[in-house]
């Protein structure tokens, strides 16, 4: 059997209730909604991080980023290489296999940017970047939108030399201080990054048409700052996050139309999704109703699941069955282990510690993953097992606020944590899955079932732990 094209499309803070086909009433995603009706959209995926650096680390080696030397936060722009070039990553493994790999849009894992003594030339080639991770080629940007350097990166070398100082004046809109790129505009990003997206299909199909090819396409909305290209300003109805959310799903329709229209739509694994839960404008809900995490607890950041269910949707037309939803359990960690199943092949011992494989669910089956780890920006910890869900701490361990009569986000049950006398919190999630009901000390034998399982994970790895019967 012909191996499929494998497009992973992953946005940036995309909440579980921001698509219209995840139940949004106040905005409508067309696209996407058509991408589920053509494939399968899954109601209990999750992200291994409430924030990005981390999950897009486990998406690409298939291992938890707390085994990294990331314990707690995200990178930044001119952060140093979080990625071992030695250690086996989703391209490297698919290069080795024959196909053409591309990365195009947000990195966020850490470049090794060259120096003139202690100040970095933007003029000097990039180390340890995504091309020696496996990718054949590259264009995007180092890190968030909100974080300098604002230019785009070809390969290992800048688009260009950041030379101008930009300074924004609303952090929400604009982002940080530091050098930019003569010309450089937020609103004109995205559009680039698809553009680049559809080229390379194009090119692709046209010169190989007989290779398979990866595409690793991380977007960066609607993740700040809330600058949507103009032709989607205030289309949304519910603020410049939700216009940027318009944008993101006419980038994915430009995708499915190019895949069908250069006649590889039936053999492309396209998988879509985000890397963490959703951190709105508070508007949004206050004045728009809109729930950007769905009913669920918390937002970007938070260990509650509002921080890392987040929506996925994947079509494959020659194995996945279209218009059907799974409620099985999967994490963003399974890309590697998927891969080497589509080659009936077993991952190194020392790699992709955490993957499984997860062509089984995709294909209307049960998911082999009992057990997923969840990481706060904190570096708080939960396990989720079965029905049940432990956190081992008080709180969000985020974002989210301690006291109901500090909330400002509007839903009652989202973002907010009043004190009781557990330790920690546990939740029944077949029959509380806002997680309102800490069972904590009604049920000390699950606690300390589940706390033993978190710790041969996090000292063994996921595999063994993690994988059913």
């Amino acid at each position: 059997m012909q191996k499929p094209n494998i497009v992973y499309i992953l946005a940036d803070d995309l909440g579980y209730g921001d698509l219209s086909c995840y139940g949004a009433t106040t905005i409508q995603t067309p696209n996407l909604d058509q991408l589920a009706k053509e494939g399968m959209r899954f109601t209990d995926a999750h992200a291994p991080s409430a924030v990005c650096t981390p999950t897009r680390y486990s998406v690409l080696t298939g291992r938890y980023c707390f085994r990294s030397r990331l314990k707690e936060g995200v990178l930044w722009g001119h952060s140093e290489p979080l990625i071992e070039t030695d250690r086996l990553t989703v391209p490297s493994f698919l290069k080795s296999r024959g196909y053409m790999t591309t990365c195009i849009g947000k990195w966020h894992l850490g470049l090794g940017w060259g120096k003139d003594g202690d100040e970095i030339d933007y003029s000097l080639p990039i180390e340890n970047g995504p091309i020696d991770l496996g990718f054949d080629y590259y264009f995007g940007i180092t890190a968030s939108l909100d974080m300098p350097p604002y230019c785009f990166i070809e390969n290992n070398r800048t688009v260009g030399i950041p030379t101008i100082e930009k300074e924004p004046k609303d952090f929400s809109q604009k982002g940080r201080k530091g050098l930019m790129t003569p010309g450089w505009k937020d609103e004109k990003v995205n559009k680039t990054l698809t553009e680049k997206a559809v080229s390379y299909i194009g090119n692709h199909v046209k010169n190989r048409p007989d290779q398979a090819f990866y595409m690793y396409f991380p977007l960066t909305g609607p993740h700040t700052p809330w600058s949507p290209a103009t032709e989607f300003k205030n289309k949304s109805g519910i603020g410049p996050r939700g216009d940027m959310i318009l944008e993101l799903d006419w980038t994915v329709g430009r995708i499915v139309e190019t895949l069908k229209e250069k006649g590889i739509w039936e053999n492309t694994l396209l998988i879509f999704t985000s890397d963490n839960g959703p951190h709105p404008k508070t508007e949004e809900v206050t004045v728009h109703g809109h729930k950007p995490a769905g009913d669920l607890r918390g937002q970007k950041a938070d260990i509650w699941d509002g921080g890392h269910r987040i929506p996925f949707i994947a079509s494959w037309p020659e194995k996945i069955e279209p218009e059907s939803v799974s409620n099985e359990l999967i994490c963003l960690t399974d890309l590697l282990g998927t891969c080497a199943a589509l080659f009936n092949e077993e991952l190194p011992e020392d790699s992709g510690e955490d993957t499984l494989n997860m062509l089984p669910a995709l294909t209307g089956g049960r998911s082999l993953r009992n057990a997923v780890v969840h990481h706060s920006i904190s570096g708080m910890f939960a396990i989720r097992s079965g029905k049940w869900k432990l956190i081992q701490g008080k709180g969000s361990g985020g974002f989210g606020f301690q006291k109901r009569d500090t909330q400002i986000i509007g839903l009652p049950t989202q973002g907010v944590w009043e004190t009781d006398h557990s330790p920690g919190q546990l939740y029944n999630m077949s029959e509380d899955e806002t997680e309102n009901r800490n069972v904590y000390l009604e049920h000390p034998d699950i606690v300390r079932e589940l706390s033993a399982e978190l710790i041969e994970i996090i000292n063994w790895g996921g595999k063994v732990s993690m994988e059913k019967e």
